[in-house]
């Protein structure tokens, strides 16, 4: 059966998206804090150089989606995979911890570029079904996110005989030669961009930004985002900690975690459908409910069978929203604008999720775990009541 060009293109962007995350993602987990201690970091740097990585998002996303509007999509793509490419040789370079600050915010850059560049250009190329070529390229991205902690730590394991910190530099060269497929895959992206660099001014940037903060279904919209992603962070920082002091065995909540991955990355191309099909108002609304009613049971369940299934209807929450928030924007921004309004789509998320574990963390350790998931559901609904008033048609 012969491929069509719009195949061949999202199979290619799927393939890339795969191989990006899994090459940021064995990066971090679980051998960057193991990394840094073996340098002799504390645990203070390690959290420090830990959250370098996510504020390369929130600075970056915005200004990248404007350039990818006025310099072609191609080219931030070309950028993003020079960073994949080159950032895993770095870590080889340090033998000061604190030079993995600047190690980790360069490699952040990668995935700050890619991911609202590539959402973008799905959003251009495939106008009529965006919402499920979103859904496929995310899934991917997922399963990449999924595989890659796993061989991480298989790598550590089958070198730690080795001496010296070898056995974490072989996640690093796994991490180069992933990156250098990443760098290939760009190159067969197709594209013509024609845009300069003297059509960049200052104004540009005003004036995008200005054009996302007066639409109020645009921000609105960033700002469920930013609840998911709150949300979620707090689910991924807390949830393995309530588990271990309630007794439950390291490898369950492996599992437990899984299943949430999974329910994500199965259910985004099937939802992204729905969404080309649909208001995808009504699916954002009811994701963010879901997810948010999910995490506040936490602390009332007990069995690992309703433990499971929290974990599975947060993770279908989470689908359900986010492909439609992605999908919703790519609607709502002018063509000129996309790639301004998915790059403050992306900062946004990342304050959520940055700022999500700082708010529970301090409500953890004066009220308890209660209070730190309740506030997950009441942020979500007074966030999902938001959207609904900002997102009505006038009447």
């Amino acid at each position: 059966m012969q491929i069509s060009t719009d195949q061949r293109c999202i199979l290619t962007l799927s393939i890339l998206g795969f191989f990006a995350i899994f090459s940021t993602t064995i990066s971090k987990n679980p051998v960057l804090p193991l990394y840094a201690s073996s340098l002799g970091a504390n645990e203070a740097l390690i959290g420090l150089i830990s959250a370098v990585s996510p504020f390369a998002g929130i600075l970056l996303s915005f200004p990248v989606g404007v350039l990818s509007d006025h310099l072609g999509k191609k080219r931030l793509l070309l950028l993003a995979g020079g960073v994949f490419f080159i950032a895993p040789l770095l870590y080889l370079l340090v033998s000061d911890p604190l030079l993995l600050i600047p190690v980790r915010f360069f490699h952040g850059m990668a995935t700050a570029i890619l991911g609202p560049v590539v959402s973008a250009f799905i959003a251009e190329r495939f106008s009529a079904t965006k919402g499920q070529r979103i859904g496929q390229y995310s899934s991917a991205t997922l399963y990449g996110r999924t595989l890659a902690p796993l061989v991480g730590g298989a790598l550590i394991s089958f070198f730690v005989m080795v001496p010296g910190t070898f056995r974490y530099q072989s996640v690093y060269l796994a991490a180069f030669a992933t990156g250098l497929l990443v760098f290939l895959l760009v190159l067969r992206i197709p594209g013509g961009d024609n845009g300069t660099l003297d059509m960049i001014t200052p104004a540009i940037f005003k004036e995008s930004l200005m054009v996302f903060r007066s639409d109020r279904r645009l921000l609105a919209t960033a700002t469920v985002d930013m609840g998911t992603y709150f949300v979620f962070g707090v689910f991924e920082t807390f949830f393995p900690v309530y588990l271990a002091k309630n007794g439950v065995e390291v490898y369950l909540i492996g599992i437990i975690f899984a299943v949430q991955v999974l329910s994500i990355a199965l259910t985004k191309p099937f939802f992204g459908r729905v969404a080309d099909r649909q208001d995808p108002r009504y699916q954002i609304g009811v994701g963010v409910a879901l997810l948010g009613i999910s995490v506040s049971l936490i602390p009332a369940s007990s069995s690992l069978i309703l433990l499971l299934c929290i974990s599975l209807v947060s993770g279908i929450g989470i689908s359900l929203s986010t492909v439609a928030t992605t999908k919703y924007v790519a609607d709502l921004a002018k063509k000129e604008e996309i790639g301004a309004s998915m790059g403050a789509l992306s900062s946004v998320m990342d304050i959520g999720h940055s700022t999500g574990p700082l708010v529970a963390g301090v409500l953890i350790t004066f009220s308890g775990f209660g209070a730190g998931f309740l506030s997950c559901l009441l942020l979500s609904m007074l966030i999902a009541g938001y959207f609904w008033v900002a997102t009505r048609p006038a009447c």
